[in-house]
C-alpha cells in the first residue's frame, strides 16, 4: 500500500480516503506522526480556493495500525445525516483480517461486552458495552485464517479485542496477544468495504479497496 493517502471518491458533501497503516486518523497528544484529518483539511482548503468555503470532518476512525477506507463529511448537513446512519446501523462496514490459528467454524457471530481503558479494550462478563460482529472464513493456511468481518456495533478496538479473546488475535497485533509483530506500524487488518446512503441524494453507495500489504 502507498505510504500516502489516496482519494477514492469526492463530491461536494463527501470525501472517501484510503488511509495507510501507520497514519493516525486524527491528531493525538499521546502519539506523533502524520494524521489523516490534517491531511484532509489541507486538501479541502486547497479545493476551496475556487470560492467554496472549507469545512470537513471525519465521520469514523481507524486505529493507527489499520489501513483502509475513511469517510469524511464536507458539510455539516452531511455529517449530521451520516452520524444518524451510524446510530441507526444503516452504515455497513466490512473488514479483512488475517488471524492466527485455524478458526473452527466457517462463519459465526461474536457477542461480547467491552470496557475501554488505558488505550485498549477489555472483554468483561458484565458492565461493558455490547460488541457484535459477524465473520466468514475466506481462506485458510496451515497456521492462519483470512476472515471477512462485518461490524454490527462500532466499539473501540472491537475487532482486535473480540478476535483475541476467542484465541485468534490478528497477525502482528502484539498488543492483543499475537505471537509476533509484523511490519512496523501495521497489523493484518484492513477496512475493505463501506456502504451508506448519500446524505443528500439518498442513493446507496458502496466503496471497496484491497489490502496491498496482505
Amino acid at each position: 500500500m502507498s505510504s500516502q493517502p489516496q482519494i477514492l471518491f469526492v463530491d461536494r458533501h463527501l470525501l472517501l480516503v484510503l488511509k495507510p497503516a501507520g497514519w493516525l486518523t486524527q491528531p493525538a497528544l499521546h502519539a506523533a506522526g502524520p494524521d489523516l484529518e490534517s491531511w484532509a483539511q489541507e486538501w479541502d482548503k486547497n479545493e476551496a480556493a475556487g470560492g467554496r468555503s472549507s469545512w470537513i470532518q471525519v465521520v469514523h476512525r481507524l486505529d493507527r495500525s489499520v489501513s483502509g477506507i475513511v469517510l469524511f463529511a464536507r458539510s455539516s448537513k452531511a455529517l449530521a445525516r451520516l452520524n444518524a446512519q451510524m446510530r441507526e446501523r444503516k452504515m455497513e462496514k466490512e473488514y479483512l483480517a488475517w488471524v492466527e490459528g485455524n478458526v473452527q467454524n466457517e462463519s459465526g457471530r461474536l457477542i461480547h461486552q467491552l470496557l475501554h481503558d488505558d488505550f485498549r479494550a477489555r472483554v468483561v462478563s458484565s458492565g461493558g458495552k455490547e460488541a457484535i460482529l459477524d465473520y466468514t472464513v475466506l481462506e485458510r493456511k496451515p497456521k492462519q485464517t483470512l476472515l471477512s468481518l462485518r461490524l454490527v456495533t462500532g466499539r473501540y478496538h472491537q475487532i482486535r479485542a473480540q478476535l483475541a479473546v476467542i484465541g485468534h488475535p490478528i497477525m502482528g497485533d502484539t498488543k492483543y496477544g499475537a505471537s509476533s509483530s509484523g511490519a512496523p506500524g501495521q497489523i493484518a487488518l484492513h477496512h475493505a468495504r463501506l456502504s451508506c446512503f448519500h446524505p443528500i441524494t439518498g442513493e446507496l453507495l458502496t466503496w471497496e479497496s484491497s489490502p496491498a500489504h496482505f
